[in-house]
């Protein structure tokens, strides 16, 4: 595959920073629509993404990936699978960040990478390298210190992890059959059903929606969920489609850092010394398990043989 032109890729580079400083930014967006609960949050920002993702295909008169894809049963399927593994993964990101646990939430995405390697192990039967082994037994030794020293499971990071790392499997299998937004769109009209139920259970046995309750900043905040999920997602999409695969995954790191910063420093949200060393050793297993990458990624050298 033909390298993109210079041009190309620091746009492309932009497009995948842009996009993951956004989502390195999530907390605090999610904690600025408090007191309203994870249920209710999560809900506006599916019904929100699926307003405008409809819009937006709507104004391009995309509907026909659409239409195919309704059309092909066992590819709308499985974007039913997708749209469960996303949504636990927005509910349980959501609750971390109203619930002060952003930093558990970005070891979660630290590990993402591992566990995305795991499940090609398990689910595509891909053999992995020494490296790639050695990288989840540093992982797992990591988890095993998080949970001796600071005394429970870190929950929220392994489902964190494994929602997310399915989604990614998803659409792995599906491939280009599906973009981005015609993607969205069919996950949250999967989960537009649930949406509402969540809002009438909020509004009836759960206390009350707190959407409208707290001015018009709080209310324009709770409506902006879809555009807060569809951009960076659409920047993802155009950077992905102009850089390589090793630095799209050398950038996806923006995120998780982000987290980790946000949660320590804007929060203050304890770190012990546990806590450090048991993320030191994360990182210590990406930093072997992205080396690998690199270099599994370059080309073979030729070796010219001298004529005798």
């Amino acid at each position: 595959m033909p390298s993109a032109p210079p041009a190309q890729s620091r746009t492309g580079f932009l497009y995948a920073i842009a996009a993951y400083a956004i989502w390195g930014g999530f907390p605090l967006y999610f904690i600025a629509l408090a007191p309203a609960s994870a249920f209710e949050v999560v809900a506006f920002r599916i019904l929100m993404s699926l307003v405008l993702c409809v819009l937006l295909i709507a104004i391009t008169r995309a509907w026909h990936p659409l239409v195919d894809l309704l059309r092909d049963r066992r590819t709308s399927l499985l974007m039913l699978v997708a749209a469960i593994a996303i949504y636990l993964n927005w509910l349980v990101y959501i609750f971390a960040a109203l619930t002060g646990h952003v930093i558990e939430a970005s070891l979660g995405y630290f590990i993402n990478p591992l566990v995305t390697v795991l499940l090609g192990v398990i689910v595509l039967r891909e053999r992995l390298r020494p490296a790639q082994w050695t990288a989840l037994a540093i992982a797992l030794v990591a988890i095993v210190v998080i949970v001796a020293g600071y005394g429970s499971f870190p929950w929220i990071a392994i489902v964190l992890a494994v929602t997310f790392a399915a989604y990614g499997l998803v659409k792995r299998v599906v491939g280009a059959r599906v973009d981005a937004i015609t993607g969205l769109t069919l996950e949250t009209a999967w989960l537009a059903p649930l949406a509402v139920a969540q809002l009438v259970l909020v509004a009836t046995v759960g206390g009350g929606l707190e959407f409208g309750a707290h001015g018009p900043a709080h209310t324009i905040a709770m409506l902006a969920a879809g555009v807060v999920t569809t951009v960076p997602l659409l920047l993802f999409a155009a950077g992905a489609r102009r850089i390589p695969l090793v630095g799209l995954g050398m950038a996806q790191f923006l995120t998780p850092v982000l987290q980790f910063l946000v949660g320590w420093l804007v929060l203050n949200e304890a770190m012990p010394a546990e806590r450090w060393i048991g993320f030191g050793l994360v990182w210590l297993a990406l930093i072997v398990l992205t080396a690998d990458m690199i270099a599994a990624s370059r080309p073979p050298r030729r070796v010219v043989v001298d004529p005798i």
